[in-house]
């Protein structure tokens, strides 16, 4: 019988970008507990929502200071209490993130640990002694930099694989594991009912801790490689899961960077024992720069033979062996209209539309990146100092500046295309001041300018919008078992121009056609054979696509 996970749609909240209800420019839990009955209109059935535990917000909460405080400017653990009761009251579930692979440097454990290397907290995090006086290996951190910061008061560096305000659990340490699954329990026993696990494939370190590859002249070895899918990620995902996973009806997604199929399916297996699913990299991760030094950075368009082969390999090989995550965007991505479509204004909702087809007709459990419903767009800034992520202002200073591989311009054109801060922009609720984010003077955020156009209160006065339309597709997957479990076929995987498949269950045959152009064109996939079930267009012609034309087709 399958899960309630497997029949679930999920809903990304970025806190600090959704609804503010208290003027001070900045979302929070009750503005969220304001919209619900907007989520609920929307159809989908969880809510994810990004950290709200207390954090010197070095990296927007990915650095936590206390894991049973909320954060301040959120609320209060009593607002808390109130948005999850109200979201159980409206049918729905909560899926907290769970950032375990490191906490803040203000952290009570961080600030004992590098006191000194005989204390109770010692063994908390991973200390290294300089070799030649310098870092313990070549590792790069994502954020720019090398992956070790040196404190004089212990005479040894300590990892981060981010910020230097982000230093890395030891999970070797049992005492680290067992304060884990303490925090774990808090919240589980609250009633939250899951957690999405931030870079939970790293929590495992490579023994001895060697260079990584280091290529192209990169000024730091690629961390990530390394430390993915580390030699005991399986018995600390296994020991979770039996000493606390089990013992509650919960959903569990890992993001796990530079894993593979195979991976997933051990992380994830059927038998229950670890994970219910991943958010894998692949798609995301494609149309990197082709210099190796500038690694994402870059803007230009992904190929679609790529795009296919990679969301395909996932769906093939994952099918009846475990469960895909369904996702186009999140808080780490830009927006997916501007990145996989077009956000050119003539384009922009016929794109949104096809996109969205193409990935909710797929096997798995979709998630919905807040404003994606809209057909929110990047924001396209043009100064260094419009930025908050540190990943990208980090970035500019060490490849511009520092490292002098790329031109100033350029590089804001790549922010412009790939920033994290594309999704990060205060969410678009009306035409109005600050977009009904916030009734304060001003947001914590530079809003989209293009809010006057495109908004929540736009999208549901028209009954042919992006918002309705996603509306549509959630009950779709509801309705439909061939659209939730059925097996996948991959039709013309060398079409540049057309992303095609079929689903097969029980008999029964789905046919998917989805036009990633600008251009009409012919195509011919006995589609005539079929009952249409779902298109962007109101006038069609059989085998003629229009630009971003998306169809669905049941055939019996």
């Amino acid at each position: 019988m399958p899960k309630w996970f497997q029949d679930s749609v999920v809903y990304q909240i970025y806190p600090r970008s959704f609804q503010d209800s208290n003027s001070d420019g900045i979302g929070d839990l009750n503005g969220i507990s304001q919209r619900l009955p907007y989520l609920k209109k929307l159809g989908v059935d969880v809510l994810w929502l990004n950290p709200i535990y207390k954090s010197p917000d070095v990296d927007n909460g990915y650095d936590i200071a206390d894991y049973e405080t909320i954060q301040p400017v959120y609320g209060t653990m009593s607002d808390f209490n109130k948005l999850l009761a109200q979201i159980h009251e409206n049918g729905l579930k909560l899926v907290m993130d769970l950032v375990v692979n490191h906490t803040s440097d203000q952290h009570k454990w961080f600030q004992e640990s590098k006191k000194s290397r005989d204390n109770p907290y010692a063994d908390y995090y991973i200390w290294r002694d300089p070799v030649d006086g310098h870092e313990p290996n070549n590792w790069g951190s994502a954020f720019s930099g090398p992956a070790w910061t040196y404190v004089p008061e212990r005479g040894q560096y300590y990892l981060h694989l981010f910020a230097t305000g982000q230093p890395d659990l030891n999970w070797e340490n049992p005492q680290v594991r067992q304060e884990v699954y303490s925090l774990m329990r808090f919240w589980l026993d609250k009633g939250v009912d899951g957690f999405r696990m931030d870079v939970i494939n790293f929590i495992s370190k490579p023994v001895g801790l060697p260079d990584a590859p280091q290529e192209g002249g990169s000024a730091y070895g690629d961390s990530f490689a390394i430390v993915s899918g580390g030699p005991r990620l399986d018995e600390f995902l296994r020991e979770m899961n039996r000493k606390v996973l089990s013992k509650y009806d919960v959903m569990t997604v890992g993001e796990m960077p530079d894993s593979t199929p195979e991976e997933a399916i051990n992380y994830t297996n059927l038998d229950g024992t670890e994970l219910n699913m991943i958010f894998q990299f692949q798609h995301v991760n494609l149309g990197g720069n082709p210099d190796p030094r500038l690694g994402k950075w870059n803007d230009q368009p992904v190929k679609l033979s790529e795009l296919k082969e990679a969301l395909s390999r996932w769906q093939v090989e994952l099918d009846g062996k475990a469960w895909n995550s369904l996702y186009w965007g999140n808080h780490d991505q830009p927006r997916v209209v501007s990145r996989f479509g077009s956000d050119q204004p003539e384009y922009r909702e016929l794109s949104a539309k096809m996109l969205a087809t193409t990935l909710h007709m797929m096997q798995g459990t979709p998630y919905v990146y807040e404003g994606e419903e809209l057909g929110m767009t990047n924001v396209h800034f043009k100064e260094l100092s419009e930025y908050e992520d540190i990943e990208s202002i980090n970035a500019y200073h060490q490849l511009v500046e520092k490292e002098r591989v790329v031109a100033p311009e350029q590089m804001l054109e790549y922010l412009s295309f790939m920033s994290r801060d594309n999704s990060r922009t205060p969410m678009q609720w009306s035409a109005e001041k600050n977009a009904g984010f916030t009734d304060g003077a001003k947001p914590w955020y530079g809003l989209n300018p293009n809010y006057l156009q495109i908004n929540a209160e736009n999208e549901l006065k028209q009954e042919g919008s992006v918002f309705y339309y996603y509306q549509k597709l959630i009950k779709m997957r509801h309705d439909s078992e061939l659209i939730r479990y059925g097996s996948y076929e991959l039709l013309d995987p060398n079409d540049e121009e057309v992303f095609a498949y079929k689903r097969h269950y029980k008999g029964q045959t789905l046919l998917v056609i989805s036009n990633f152009t600008e251009d009409t064109l012919e195509r011919d996939y006995e589609q005539d054979q079929g009952e249409l079930v779902l298109a962007n267009y109101s006038e069609r012609q059989e085998r003629s696509f229009k630009p971003y034309e998306t169809r669905v087709y049941l055939f019996k």
